[in-house]
């Protein structure tokens, strides 16, 4: 990302965590993008600032607890990791920041996040979800790219790769894979709270993703009571943001717009 967008650092819940902050108009509701499974500030790479260069909204991205330089507070995830991040960390974020209106932006891990948080908040707070390659029940093949991770890890190439976006990439890949492999996580669902959200809702979905089916779409769809927009791009794969930015920053401006 450019020099020009400051990294900061604010304690939370016992632990520093690293965020950017980009100023955008101010009568207007802050983006808050929330990274994936394996992700960090940085793994956002150019696409914050494309997306500040089409919106004109305020953009908040940060690291969540044990990425990129952000401080780990727990020794391992527990099942309830995504939902913790939803209703104990980021509430308190958004209110030490003093962000009342936000439009939530989650990719993976960070979708299902934003679906929690926006499930369990008045729709006065939170204006419209962004959800790219959610996951609200956990599928097969979820857990089959999970291993297939393991293995790229276990090799070298995928270490490496997250060694450029993480203080500790050992223990943040262990921390992210073993819980998704525990026999348990399999019952991890969280369409109560995509049934209770009351604002509208932007899907976003490559047609090959490898960590998750368009079953995920469709039981959103099916449990949301507003208005739902659906995106699915053919031939892409689990970074639909990396792999194709035209058309989502092109779906995010208009989805963004009518709010």
């Amino acid at each position: 990302m450019s020099d020009k967008y400051t990294l900061e650092k604010i304690e939370i819940l016992g632990g520093v965590l690293e965020y950017i902050y980009i100023p955008g108009k101010k009568d207007l509701p802050t983006l808050i993008m929330l990274h994936e499974g394996l992700g960090s500030i940085s793994t956002w790479k150019e696409f914050p600032k494309q997306v500040s260069n089409t919106i004109q909204n305020p953009i908040l991205l940060y690291s969540r607890h044990g990425y990129g330089s952000s401080h780990f507070i727990k020794q391992r995830f527990c099942n309830s990791y995504m939902h913790d991040e939803a209703l104990k960390v980021l509430p308190v974020l958004l209110s030490r920041l003093k962000i009342s209106r936000a439009i939530l932006y989650g990719h993976s891990d960070g979708a299902s996040i934003a679906a929690i948080f926006a499930g369990s908040r008045p729709a006065t707070t939170i204006e419209g979800v962004i959800l790219e390659a959610p996951h609200v029940f956990v599928e097969e093949i979820s857990l089959e790219g999970i291993k297939m991770a393991k293995l790229a890890f276990k090799n070298g190439k995928l270490r490496r790769g997250l060694k450029k976006h993480h203080h500790d990439p050992d223990r943040t890949f262990k921390n992210w894979s073993e819980v998704w492999l525990e026999p348990n996580f399999l019952n991890w669902n969280i369409q109560d709270y995509v049934r209770n959200i009351s604002v509208p809702v932007l899907l976003i979905q490559g047609e090959n993703d490898a960590y998750g089916s368009l079953k995920q779409l469709d039981a959103i769809e099916s449990d949301l009571k507003v208005e739902c927009s659906r995106i699915v791009l053919e031939g892409i794969g689990h970074s639909p943001h990396k792999e194709e930015p035209e058309s989502v920053l092109h779906a995010l401006k208009i989805f963004i717009k009518e709010r």
